[in-house]
């Protein structure tokens, strides 16, 4: 994971959700320019990947790269396309606008429209957007192309949809406001080696007789060639029905399925790690997991001093997602980028996708302009060269899990000083406070019934435990202290229960020693 490629794709998805609005015009919705029709089918889409995929790669050429490097953030901002030139999809019900290409994304990305059996491409051309006269833009060649898209209902200018550099997408979601991504492939993140960023290079829209859109997308790099089909579906919240196919053109140490890519900062455990006026600063705050065993896994998010790469060893799990669990305003007090309407997603498989691992990497940050959280599953066997893989799920970006827990879920966790209230602190002693919240525990709250909190550390002592009823919020509380071994992070786990049965899902959390200063 090269420090060029990491920032070269973060500065891209900063892009996403910063670009002007699109512009108004008054000519009828015509002008729009197609290559002849070729035939088009998903199966014919699989055939070419996985034809390509004995052939040798060849790195994509942007034209007019001097030209496009003078179309910075500010330039490209200047650049709108304009809404009466957007793609009717099902009949007008989705309206896709596009992306001009410029510095941080150069490279062209076909644009497609399937009717039937056959498919037109979009030819680029200048008049599809406005921009100043002293653009460069206007320099450069007709046959540029288009960098990415942005999808819209047939009544709003609003986007909930969009697609921008390499294998990246996100949605606005159940509350309307854009937050984490999510990508095809993650490969090789957190190695050595160089992190590869595989690249949708071309985007086929067709009506969808059950939803708002159908996209397929075609896919390359280095290692890998791929087609997928998507199926959207926005009924407040946005459903895709993900079928993906993957060709390797060689072996593949790290061949991440279904990635999500988001930001954390600080929040109330680790305050101290940020150094800003807000109380909490994150996209998501915690990674989910429903293992296929049917256990609920909740581990919250850190922002750690150097890249961490936490496991959780799973047989056919039941789905994973980034969360966003904080919905509170007060909590954030950012009335400019709503944290706490930041999507959450959910991952669900669909069939057996067998024995691996959730993979939760964390990226030191001391700003949130970076996306420093990658979640990924990872399967036990390896990828090598030759190797075609079939992979099908559900993506759904919402406000919560789709799935709820009949248990009761972690709502806040806290970390402070060790030891009791009114007496000397123990040096080096930290007291971990866990917030549990729905499911039984909340009438157990009313009733003041007795709990118990089960705790257990990879390392070091664990004291103090102590777990009450919080009854002005219907929820529990659990106490503990903890004397760290070393240096080293901690894992600790922590759950709920009563006569021997879990009354909550499994908090779980990697206790990191504190930042040396000086």
């Amino acid at each position: 994971m090269t420090d060029f490629s990491r920032r070269d794709a973060l500065a891209l998805l900063a892009a996403f959700g910063l670009a002007g609005p699109f512009a108004k015009g008054a000519r009828a919705d015509d002008g729009l320019a197609f290559a002849a029709p070729r035939p088009f089918s998903f199966d014919t889409l699989i055939e070419g990947a996985k034809r390509r995929a004995g052939d040798v790669y060849k790195p994509p050429q942007s034209k007019g790269a001097q030209i496009l490097a003078k179309i910075d953030y500010d330039q490209h901002n200047k650049i709108r396309y304009r809404l009466d030139r957007a793609l009717k999809v099902n009949g007008g019900k989705s309206r896709v606008a596009l992306f001009h290409p410029g510095a941080l994304f150069p490279l062209p990305v076909g644009m497609h429209l399937v009717d039937g059996g056959s498919s037109r491409e979009l030819t680029y051309r200048s008049d599809y957007f406005d921009m100043p006269d002293d653009s460069p833009a206007k320099q450069l060649p007709g046959d540029i192309g288009f960098a990415g898209f942005r999808v819209m209902g047939a009544d709003t200018e609003r986007d909930w949809l969009a697609f921008l550099g390499y294998a990246y997408f996100r949605s606005s979601g159940e509350l309307d406001q854009f937050g984490q991504s999510a990508r095809a492939l993650a490969i090789d993140v957190a190695m050595p080696t160089p992190e590869e960023f595989p690249r949708f290079t071309d985007f086929y829209f067709a009506p969808s007789q059950d939803g708002d859109l159908t996209i397929y997308c075609s896919l390359d790099s280095p290692r890998v060639t791929g087609a997928l089909r998507m199926d959207m579906i926005k009924n407040g919240t946005v459903v895709m029905d993900i079928s993906a196919r993957y060709f390797a053109r060689e072996d593949i140490a790290r061949f991440g399925i279904a990635p999500l890519t988001s930001m954390f900062w600080f929040s109330e455990a680790n305050r101290e790690r940020g150094a800003d006026w807000r109380p909490e600063v994150h996209d998501t705050d915690g990674l989910s997991i429903w293992t296929g065993a049917g256990e609920r896994l909740w581990r919250p998010l850190n922002n750690p001093d150097r890249v961490m790469t936490s496991s959780f060893a799973d047989e056919n799990p039941k789905g994973f997602g980034l969360m966003q669990r904080d919905r509170n305003f007060e909590n954030y007090e950012d009335d400019g980028v709503f944290y706490e309407k930041r999507p959450s997603v959910w991952i669900e498989p669909k069939g057996q996708w067998g024995r691996g691992q959730v993979q939760l990497v964390e990226i030191p940050t001391d700003d949130e302009i970076h996306d420093n959280i990658v979640a990924y599953w990872l399967a036990e066997k390896p990828v090598k060269r030759g190797d075609a893989m079939a992979l099908d799920y559900k993506l759904t970006w919402a406000k919560d899990e789709p799935h709820p827990a009949s248990v009761g879920h972690v709502i806040a966790t806290r970390i402070g000083r060790g030891g009791i209230p009114g007496q000397p602190r123990p040096p080096g002693v930290f007291k971990l406070v866990v917030d549990f919240a729905g499911g039984p525990i909340s009438s157990l709250a009313k009733q003041g019934e007795p709990v118990e909190a089960v705790v257990t550390a990879s390392s070091g002592v664990i004291s103090n435990i102590s777990c009450y009823a919080n009854k002005a919020e219907d929820s529990w509380r659990a106490l503990f202290d903890l004397t760290p071994a070393n240096g080293d992070p901690c894992e600790l786990r922590l759950f709920l229960k009563k006569d021997g049965v879990p009354l909550t899902e499994t908090w779980l959390y990697q206790f990191l020693p504190p930042r040396r200063t000086g």
